[in-house]
């Protein structure tokens, strides 16, 4: 492979820099032609129309464009494709389905995308094992499509049907964490193409144990690290038992105040809840219209419960005898697969619920986390703060974390306002870390959050970070311009 490498190298005029204003050099025919050498001609494009496809994700953040996007089918031409680029100096942007939050996909100083969706083979299943090998391109829906008839399932949730080693790259997590853990405790193995184009897996190609205390935990690095370190092209996961039974339940609260402290009670009495997430009545009227239902128009918890058929009932005795104590009405419960699929479609939706509030605008959402203790406090004043600021927005999150997002709306071509979404989650990023949380619980750091990054984990930890990158990608060009 060093062989064929050198030869498709050989000849190529010096990748032009970018300059720090942003300004792009132009990938030579040579080097264009070097990449369809690799993955052939037709999984190479440099259409004005994809490279824009591929230079912009779900956020607001809107940057320069990919130089070209590659499709490759294969581990080894992923490898070749990083050593071509490394060898050259160009920009490698890793990208999946696209449904970060964060601008992680964005080609700061261009360069060449690799879009790893056309490598979507389920590579291995281990039921007795727990646990699973993907590829890149699997997504969340299409694994547990697999699994239905094996009694397993993979429960991380985002919400979006993504790539599961995208889930991976940006440490997501989703409603179910609460009981079943976020992606840094569901990923095993990772098969990583280092910048150079070496191979690397980071437990040891093949393993799946579920716990081990050999060296440093390779895994857990590149778990998070949004594509800056290496590019994933497998996954090793771990499976869980599908769940006997399931019962899903929305109850309707008279304030944000009591439905978070029902939140932080019902965890407290260790009741085992599944999922418990909450949205305020902006959101719940946004739903409600967007999905064509029609709950209260209230704070609103949403709650799943899985297990047994006697533990269920104790579950949900339980929990209603909380909520009801904290003046929760308009019970309404879901056991049955249809209904409990009606209702979480509408919670997925939230996001598109809320853009539907402002047709045309973007949508900001922040990302805060904090210790459960510190939940109510921190919700209710962002509440009160939201009404004050004048901004369109609501709140939704994965409160059984601590996790809560705020959906802002606002025209990205109205600079007031955009400066006013941007201090809005900046203070309500730092109130977060004065509470001892931290500035993003799953969408990851991405472009706009690498100030309150250095807040949180301090001058030492930015150091050991830069640190950690420069060793493994000492030209700075996976992925640059987002974390660090």
């Amino acid at each position: 492979m060093a062989h064929l490498l050198r030869v498709a190298l050989s000849g190529l005029p010096p990748w032009r820099g970018y300059c720090s204003q942003g300004a792009k050099g132009v990938l030579s025919e040579g080097f264009v032609e070097a990449l369809k050498a690799v993955v052939g001609t037709p999984h190479v494009s440099t259409a004005a129309a994809v490279r824009e496809q591929h230079g912009r994700d779900e956020s607001m953040h809107r940057c320069q464009p990919p130089d070209a996007v590659v499709w490759p089918q294969s581990a080894e031409q992923v490898s070749r494709l990083a050593a071509l680029c490394y060898g050259q100096g160009v920009p490698i942007i890793p990208f999946g389905t696209g449904t970060g939050l964060e601008g992680g996909v964005c080609a700061t100083q261009g360069g060449v995308c690799i879009n790893l969706t056309r490598m979507d083979r389920i590579l291995e299943l281990n039921p007795e094992d727990f646990s699973v090998v993907v590829e890149p391109g699997v997504t969340r829906k299409a694994l547990n499509r697999h699994l239905r008839d094996s009694g397993l399932w993979f429960p991380v949730d985002p919400g979006a049907d993504a790539s599961l080693c995208g889930m991976a790259a940006t440490g997501a997590s989703g409603t179910n964490a609460v009981r079943y853990g976020t992606m840094r405790d569901n990923v095993l193995n990772l098969e990583v193409v280092l910048p150079d184009g070496r191979l690397l897996h980071t437990a040891g190609q093949g393993r799946h144990f579920r716990k081990s205390a050999a060296g440093y935990n390779l895994t857990g690095l590149f778990v998070g690290s949004e594509g800056t370190l290496g590019l994933i092209t497998a996954a090793t996961l771990r499976l869980h038992p599908a769940p006997e039974a399931t019962m899903a339940a929305t109850c309707a609260f008279p304030s944000v105040q009591a439905a978070v402290d029902c939140t932080v009670q019902i965890l407290q009495a260790a009741v085992l809840v599944a999922r418990i997430e909450f949205l305020d009545e902006v959101m719940m009227d946004a739903c409600n219209r967007h999905s064509q239902l029609h709950y209260p128009v209230a704070p609103t918890l949403f709650l799943e419960f899985h297990g047994s058929q006697q533990a269920l009932a104790e579950q949900v005795q339980r929990a209603e005898e909380i909520a009801q104590h904290n003046g929760a009405a308009h019970f309404s419960w879901a056991s049955e697969a249809e209904q409990r699929s009606r209702l979480w479609a509408a919670r997925h939706n939230a996001w598109y619920a809320a853009l539907a509030l402002r047709p045309g605008f973007k949508g900001y959402s922040t990302d805060v986390c904090v210790p459960i203790s510190r939940l109510p406090e921190i919700l209710v004043q962002t509440k009160e703060e939201l009404k004050a600021s004048g901004l369109t927005g609501t709140i939704v999150g994965h409160v059984g974390d601590g996790n809560f997002h705020c959906i802002l709306l606002v025209n990205p071509e109205d600079s007031e306002e955009l400066h006013r979404v941007k201090a809005f989650a900046e203070d309500l990023g730092r109130r977060a870390l004065a509470l001892h949380g931290t500035c993003t619980g799953e969408h990851g750091i991405g472009l706009g959050k690498r100030q309150l990054l250095q807040e949180e984990v301090g001058l030492v930890g930015m150091e050991t970070m830069r640190q950690l990158k420069a060793a493994l990608d000492p030209q700075g060009l996976m992925n640059p311009g987002k974390v660090l």
